[in-house]
């Protein structure tokens, strides 16, 4: 049994000889299992191609068989021994090179007490046959014991190399007599009732076409397994896919029905959230409707959250996996959006960097002893985030482990700069003069504080990814105070030194305050998506920004404390700015503010998605 399972999804197949097993296997690893047979074998039982084979075979002009499969290899026996002892045909096969595309055929000659003298490695496709035969074909007579759908691209390759090619068709894939069982998956399917579809041969993916378009549902099953998690079982079934436009999100690491199951359900929860709205934007993938999350989705404008908070400290609700976990997940359910972000602090970092850190009622953070000289930099303690900050790996692995799994968790860090100015300020401000002074005054120590910081906060980011995060987002609360000369001089290293070290391949949010100044440098810093605050129009911001990053914002917070009516003008016209581009994901412009009312809140998840569906 997996370590994780299905978490009862609907999972659909389509095998048809193991149509019970595969069933059996989905149910026992978690899943809802929907399998509709989608192909029937039809042997050829007048094979003329088969009998001039045996003739070859016989008068000795045959030198290499490759054995495509072993059903292929029986049925082929059977054909054959309607004319021909089976001990002459054994005879005669001893004296032919024997090639076995996989185990299947290996498994049927050794029940006849053959052994083939080369054997593909896996993945087992017509590929890996050539390379294993390599250039032995050259002036050699091949015959090709074909499966279903003849290999052509195979057969031509092999006739390229100087091989004399000899076909032998032995049985043919059709339609199931019976196409109700897929025709009602095809309906589960564009219904959105399935989450995820195995595929183990290219001929399923043909037929299921097929009777989508006698349905007039193939375009809306093109898109629904857009949406799914689509699975192969190796390369021959998804480069057929590939031909539909369908993307395959997962491989076994063994091409078997068996494996491909079991791995799947073991990584279900990170396949279910690649292909959510929010991962999709961020690749910048068209989307039915704008992805919506909220920064500080949760928050004190909750009252379930007010209420832990009553009991538990900043620092202890951040250093609980438990607690970390029910806030993150709760605002999800709660307001219904389309990712989660995990409930942290910026300032974690601060402790294991060799400073207090407490928080006050009224006033913020306090950090002691603040940096003001070069000298106060040399305290900076090295940090390893495994032992010192492991209680967030803790927690995102605790919250992945509890959100629904095509809901994706970001993980979260502040930029370098914002860090900085914290430790040199001892806490907030509102003109950061220390700050400022420190960086002008101070250009090697600010080199070594902002590296330093850099390090730690990389570090952070991945130590998250790693427990389960699929995305990041690096959030700079105080970088609009900067001018774009002091940001590209000062910041914009640093900030690129933690986003190119992020893990390849997971999206990154850069998210800065009163950055409409600094967007061209943001970009230039990194970031999968570029977060906008409410001062910039989304059409201008893309427009400078280019079409190679996302784009995510950017509601004024104030504005969820005005009437529906504004509530819904304003997101109009940030819909209409985005025009329905891929890769825009809608969002505050800020973080949700204390005393907003709740049921606003609720009101704009609901009409993101209502207006940007339609839109």
């Amino acid at each position: 049994m997996p370590e994780k399972g299905f978490r009862g999804l609907r999972v659909a197949a389509f095998e048809s000889r193991l149509a019970r097993e595969t069933a059996d296997l989905i149910e026992r690893n978690g899943g809802e299992p929907l399998v509709a047979p989608a192909l029937q074998e039809i042997p050829v039982s007048e094979n003329p191609e088969a009998f001039a084979f045996a003739e070859k075979l016989f008068s000795g002009q045959v030198d290499m068989l490759v054995l495509m499969t072993g059903v292929g290899l029986r049925a082929l026996m059977e054909v054959l021994e309607t004319k021909h002892g089976k001990a002459d045909i054994l005879k005669a096969l001893a004296k032919v090179l024997l090639v076995a595309r996989g185990p299947k055929p290996v498994s049927v000659l050794a029940e006849m007490n053959l052994k083939p003298q080369v054997v593909a490695p896996e993945p087992n496709t017509w590929r890996d046959v050539l390379q294993a035969v390599g250039e032995t074909v050259r002036g050699k007579c091949v015959a090709v014991q074909e499966y279903g759908t003849p290999p052509l691209e195979f057969l031509k390759t092999l006739e390229e190399r100087g091989a004399k090619v000899v076909r032998v068709p032995v049985y043919r894939w059709s339609l199931p007599k019976d196409t109700k069982p897929l025709e009602r998956a095809i309906r589960e399917i564009t219904e959105g009732r399935v989450r995820a579809a195995i595929f183990t041969t290219a001929m399923q993916v043909n037929n299921l076409f097929q009777v989508a378009q006698e349905m007039g549902l193939s375009e809306l099953l093109h898109a629904a397994l857009r949406r799914l998690v689509v699975a192969s079982v190796g390369p021959t079934c998804s480069e057929r896919l590939a031909q539909y436009a369908v993307p395959v999100d997962f491989e076994p690491s063994h091409p078997k029905l068996g494996v491909l199951i079991l791995e799947m359900a073991r990584r279900i929860d990170e396949l279910m959230a690649q292909k959510s709205l929010f991962m999709r934007a961020c690749r910048r993938e068209p989307t039915e409707r704008a992805p919506i999350w909220l920064m500080r989705q949760a928050g004190r404008y909750m009252k379930s959250y007010r209420e832990l908070r009553a009991k538990v400290s900043m620092l202890e609700l951040c250093k609980s996996p438990d607690l970390v976990a029910e806030v993150t997940v709760d605002a999800v359910r709660q307001l219904d959006v389309d990712a989660a972000i995990l409930f942290s602090d910026l300032l974690l970092p601060v402790e294991p960097l060799g400073f207090e850190l407490e928080y006050s009622k009224g006033d913020g953070p306090l950090i002691r002893p603040s940096i003001r000289s070069a000298e106060d930099v040399q305290r900076l303690k090295a940090v390893d985030v495994k032992s010192s900050l492991g209680f967030v790996a803790d927690a995102v692995r605790k919250t992945r482990a509890a959100l629904p799994p095509h809901i994706p968790l970001l993980g979260f860090a502040g930029a370098p700069f914002t860090l900085a100015s914290y430790l040199i300020e001892g806490g907030s401000s509102r003109n950061f003069v220390q700050t400022k002074t420190f960086m002008y005054k101070e250009p090697v120590a600010w080199d070594q504080l902002l590296r330093a910081v850099s390090v730690c906060l990389t570090d952070l980011l991945n130590m998250q990814i790693e427990a389960g995060a699929q995305a990041v987002q690096l959030f700079d609360s105080w970088v609009g105070c900067l001018s774009p000369q002091d940001y590209e001089r000062y910041v914009l290293p640093y900030s690129r030194q933690v986003l190119s070290g992020v893990m390849k391949g997971t999206p990154v949010i850069h998210f800065g305050t009163q950055n409409g100044a600094l967007l061209e440098l943001m970009k230039k810093a990194g970031g999968t998506v570029i977060g906008l605050d409410w001062r910039v129009s989304v059409a201008e911001a893309w427009k400078r920004l280019g079409d190679d990053v996302a784009v995510m914002g950017n509601l004024d917070p104030a504005v969820l404390f005005s009437t529906t009516e504004e509530m819904e003008s304003q997101v109009r016209r940030i819909l209409k700015e985005a025009a329905g581009r891929p890769g825009y994901i809608f969002n505050l412009g800020h973080g949700i503010l204390p005393d907003t009312p709740y049921e606003n809140v609720l009101a704009l998840v609901k009409m993101v998605k209502e207006l940007s569906a339609t839109s």
